[in-house]
């Protein structure tokens, strides 16, 4: 049943995205749709796009194992978004058109700040695309029942493929629905599991916990903080640093923003937002449920098993929520919770592949000298999709045998270090230079992958990328805490440098768009 409802779902989704995708060489609709989404169904992409498999899997396997812990880096995930809806989305939707790259030139014009854009747009999501193609062989394996190499490496590469497709054919309009589709049966399918679970223990969620606590072999430590990183010198700053690096980077990533252009105004972003945050909170309530819910029936020690890194913890949650006899319709709901799963791999690495296709098309190629025809960018979009697409999927083949959470941790870690400093101080300081910009990127990039080859997650323990060797020297389990502050300090040592005088210009130049960017007030001369 599952192999046919994936089947079904990948049909369907790439019809969808030839009936909608651009029929016309219109730069506004391949790249926004024409802002043509109600605010209720671009909520419901923006919460899609924030809501990966990496973040389905990856958070519901912290909360089984960990407790506790892996509840807080749920809410977590919400107030990331909160963040985006109360600081960011307005004035971001305001400075920028098509990409990241646009909000940032809008008061810094030149080749230089694009491409950098685009770089760090490039850095920050192909990790986050590496961990969800590797893991959809062994996801489907694990689904399906099979456990051949070959057939793990042939469906990275034909999932690649349709993904892909997705971006390459469908532009923000096609990929938008998906992503809809997406949030709708994920939340779906998982509330009537929760409810499923609850149910077991009389809608109890003291005893849910409780059982959850005792079949964790870690007892009280279970519900308290810290467990997660308690094999390290320091576990609360280590998990100030978890917390932090998923707040200010989860709602930052370039994937995530371009969703605030595809809103026709301002007034609409705030709409947008309304729908998306209750939907990504509604999402941290259900997998708290579902993860405490698979240890409470089946044990710690079995998830792991399964999978050092919880993982499947989610899926094996879902399962034994339907106990040891399962009708036709607890079946069917089964599957539909596995579709949803496929659908939300395929419409999360879509997005990234079109959030760095876009780029790639706009900020590098479309802003040189000669200017390019709608016609003649629109295809270098698709091409782009394509550049980016196949060597993701080398990558992932190759990557698949490794620990993938080093490969998540960064992404956050650039989201946060290098692209959040930028975004804010881009968009609120009137003295922020080229020069600034320049180093909040590139400085905050480079120090966020200097300090993460030290991490425990590269060597040094059993789930690390490369457990036989030990190279730490980095106390920390993420960059955050020391990467996050050098982002910013980067940023004001370089308007610093670059002299009194180009501050001054740069100060006249916001102060010339800061109406439009605060407020999209245009000046009256």
């Amino acid at each position: 049943m599952s192999l046919v409802a994936f089947t079904v779902v990948a049909t369907i989704t790439l019809l969808l995205c030839v009936m909608t995708g651009p029929d016309r060489d219109d730069l506004d609709e391949f790249y926004t749709g024409y802002g043509s989404l109600s605010p209720m169904r671009n909520g419901l992409a923006i919460a899609g796009d924030y809501i990966s498999a990496a973040t389905v899997l990856g958070t519901g396997g912290v909360i089984a194992l960990f407790g506790y812990d892996g509840v807080v880096l749920a809410l977590s995930t919400a107030l990331s978004l909160m963040l985006l809806m109360f600081l960011l989305a307005e004035p971001l939707r305001n400075a920028g058109r098509f990409t990241m790259g646009d909000a940032l030139a809008r008061r810094m014009p030149g080749r230089a700040v694009r491409i950098t854009a685009c770089a760090a747009t490039l850095i920050a999501l192909l990790p986050l695309m590496l961990v969800q193609l590797a893991g959809t062989g062994d996801l489907l394996a694990f689904i399906l029942g099979f456990s051949s190499e070959g057939l793990k490496t042939g469906c990275i590469i034909g999932l690649g493929i349709l993904m892909i497709s997705y971006a390459a054919i469908g532009g923000m309009k096609g990929t938008a629905l998906i992503q809809i589709l997406k949030i709708v049966m994920l939340l779906g399918s998982g509330a009537v599991v929760a409810v499923l679970i609850l149910n077991r223990f009389d809608w109890s969620v003291g005893s849910l916990f409780g059982q959850a606590a005792r079949n964790s072999g870690a007892g009280s430590a279970f519900l308290g903080s810290g467990l997660q990183f308690s094999a390290g010198p320091s576990p609360r700053l280590d998990m100030i640093s978890a917390q932090l690096t998923v707040v200010l980077g989860g709602a930052c990533l370039p994937h995530i923003t371009m969703r605030m252009y595809t809103a026709g105004s301002a007034r609409q972003v705030r709409r947008s937002m309304s729908w998306a945050v209750p939907a990504v909170a509604l999402f941290v309530l259900v997998i708290t449920v579902v993860g405490f819910g698979a240890t409470a029936l089946i044990g710690r020690e079995a998830i792991a098993g399964a999978d050092p890194q919880g993982n499947t913890a989610y899926l094996l949650g879902s399962r034994a929520a339907f106990g040891a006899d399962v009708s036709t319709a607890e079946t069917f709901l089964f599957t539909t919770v596995t579709a949803a799963l496929f659908l939300t791999l395929l419409a999360s690495v879509a997005g990234m592949i079109l959030a760095c296709a876009n780029s790639l098309a706009h900020d590098v190629f479309a802003h040189r000298r000669e200017q390019l025809t709608a016609r003649r960018e629109m295809t270098l979009a698709r091409v782009s999709a394509v550049a980016v697409g196949l060597p993701a999927i080398v990558l992932a083949t190759l990557v698949q045998h490794h620990s993938l959470q080093p490969l998540v941790t960064l992404s956050f870690c650039l989201g946060a270090s290098a692209i959040a400093p930028a975004l804010v101080y881009s968009l609120f300081w009137r003295r922020y230079t080229q020069g600034g910009l320049l180093c909040t990127l590139i400085g905050g990039s480079l120090g966020t992958l200097i300090l993460m080859t030290g991490t425990n997650l590269v060597s040094g323990s059993p789930i690390s990328a490369f457990p036989d060797h030990d190279f730490t020297w980095f106390p920390f389990t993420t960059t955050g805490i020391v990467s996050i502050p050098l982002g910013f300090a980067l940023g004001w040592l370089g308007t610093v440098a670059s002299g009194r005088r180009k501050v001054e210009e740069c100060r006249r130049q916001y102060e010339a768009v800061e109406g439009w960017i605060l407020a999209g007030a245009v000046r009256k001369e």
